[in-house]
């Protein structure tokens, strides 16, 4: 029996989460050092699984498989295709640097009311979550899936609620209050399209008689399995609704930027460039995998949707006077590129929108963790409040601009790549969206560097004087991540090499080809 890399690559994290949660409530820094050392065992196993895994072989490899619940046809099935190993990869890369950035965040608050942090809590909770996203890229049962997909949001629900931006820390209920209604919107919404799925769901084993994703694409090539259209339809609606708030798509987005604003830096890394990945995972492997039909179907409301959440998304990232809520509308106005990919029918707009989902989480997770050690400073998150950063931590205004540069998709860095192809692969299929949607290019110019202007350029605020540039641990977090940025943005064929051999079988999925240039080239 061959070892279950897949098994132990989501179960590490899960055990580090016990065994970190199990330290004594004085050993605080014990506790740190065992969620990294867990982390990064986690990324030594995701290494591994990127070397194993052959973009030339099946189309899901190191697959696992036993019976759980066979009473409803229940499996543990386990794979992963070229999309997966990518975004798992990216997964077990973020988590060590969210929790060396994190070091600080949940240690005890000298305050008047005594308030105490479960400082082992928090980097369990974080451990927690990497775990049940890792599976979830792993499942190829859907219930196995569902059942992650939901899991995942109890512990996020903690990291938002209960550890609130240090900005914030103190006495001040206001904040607190603030903290709370962030949690209880992203639990509510996410719940609500759980809930909705889990109906699709249900109605999917109706159809099919089991949950496995590759019997039941085998029975519906076959014609052993077909599905009449309103059902397709239907059960289509019931998972997009999900992802959709998972992702998130305007107009069910609203809970993002209360999420991000009122988290910790790190956890709001967390929650956009690694849990939200999810739910455009899920669009290529289920939505289109499942009801081909359905999606191609649903593709000029959706590419519309898209578009609004481009352009809405950068139009509100330019108003804003917080630096988390700008990257917050900002990532709002990324995913809308992503979910544009996905349904252009495209290849160049499927790989570009999987290299989009990689790039992004590096690209958010730069910028968000630099603005944070910047917010941990001055001890404010509104734009007003900074000035002439450059003069006194070049570094570290340094290290922002290069994270809002690659927000802003420069050439060069990594999301320019995929970016590029998301609109090359959409004006290829739907000229009129994607010329619309090269607005958002221009609005992310607008503000990443009137975000740049104003908090590290003109003179130097008295409150910023003697601000200091970044540590050595904030440099170990920060270097890495602008690093892969240009070497992603100069060399992606890596990258590239890995998804579109999916990306080719998802195509397969929903019998598309791509379209044919009008005007020959001249030979």
């Amino acid at each position: 029996m061959s070892f279950p890399l897949l098994t132990a690559t989501a179960a590490l994290p899960a055990l580090g989460a016990i065994a970190t949660a199990a330290v004594p409530a004085a050993r605080r820094t014990a506790a740190k050092w065992l969620a990294l050392l867990f982390s990064l065992a986690t990324l030594v196993l995701a290494i591994v699984v990127l070397v194993r895994f052959d973009p030339g072989g099946d189309r899901y490899q190191l697959t696992e498989s036993h019976s759980w619940i066979a009473e409803f046809g229940v499996r543990y099935e386990l794979g992963v295709d070229g999309i997966a190993v990518a975004l798992i990869a990216l997964t077990a890369l973020l988590i060590p640097f969210i929790v060396l950035a994190g070091w600080h965040d949940a240690d005890p608050l000298e305050t008047g009311n005594k308030r105490w942090r479960p400082t082992q809590g928090f980097f369990a909770l974080i451990l927690a979550v990497e775990a049940m996203v890792i599976i979830s890229f792993e499942a190829t049962d859907v219930f196995l899936f569902y059942i992650f997909f939901e899991a995942m949001l109890i512990p996020m629900y903690f990291l938002i609620g209960g550890f609130g931006d240090r900005a914030h820390a103190g006495t001040d209920e206001n904040a607190a209050a603030q903290r709370s209604y962030a949690a209880v919107k992203f639990l509510l919404y996410n719940l609500v399209g759980g809930l909705i799925m889990l109906a699709a769901v249900i109605g999917l084993y109706v159809v099919a008689g089991n949950f496995s994703l590759t019997e039941i694409a085998q029975a519906r090539a076959s014609g052993e399995l077909t599905m009449a259209t309103s059902t397709e339809r239907w059960l289509f609606l019931g998972f997009f609704f999900a992802f959709a708030v998972k992702a998130p798509l305007w107009p069910l987005h609203t809970w993002l930027p209360n999420a991000m604003g009122e988290s910790t830096a790190p956890v709001a890394v967390l929650i956009t460039a690694v849990v939200d990945k999810v739910g455009t995972f899920a669009m290529l492997r289920f939505c289109l995998g499942l009801f081909p039909e359905a999606s191609k179907w649903a593709t000029p409301v959706i590419l519309v949707l898209a578009v609004i959440s481009i352009i809405y998304g950068a139009l509100l990232a330019v108003g804003q006077r917080d630096i988390k809520r700008l990257v917050a509308y900002a990532s709002i106005s990324h995913f809308g590129f992503i979910v544009l990919g996905i349904f252009a029918m495209t290849s160049q707009g499927q790989s570009g929108a999987t290299l989009y989902m990689v790039n992004h989480g590096i690209s958010t997770a730069a910028l968000m963790l630099v603005a944070g050690f910047l917010i941990s400073r001055r001890g404010s998150r509104l734009i007003a409040d900074y000035g002439g950063v450059q003069k006194v931590a070049p570094v570290l205004a340094g290290t922002f601009l290069i994270g809002g540069l690659a927000t802003l998709s420069l050439p060069g860095l990594a999301p320019f790549v995929s970016e590029f192809l998301v609109l090359v692969g959409t004006f290829a299929r739907y000229p009129v969206i994607g010329i619309i949607a090269t607005a958002g290019i221009v609005l992310a110019a607008l503000y990443t560097l009137v975000l740049y202007q104003r908090t590290m350029t003109g003179p130097v605020r008295a409150e910023v004087a003697k601000m200091p540039d970044l540590r050595v641990r904030e440099l170990v977090v920060v270097a890495p991540l602008i690093a892969l940025l240009i070497v992603l943005g100069v060399y992606p064929k890596p990258l590239t090499d890995i998804v579109n051999p999916a990306v080719r079988h998802t195509m397969s999925d929903v019998d598309k080809k791509d379209p044919q240039p009008e005007v020959e080239a001249a030979k």
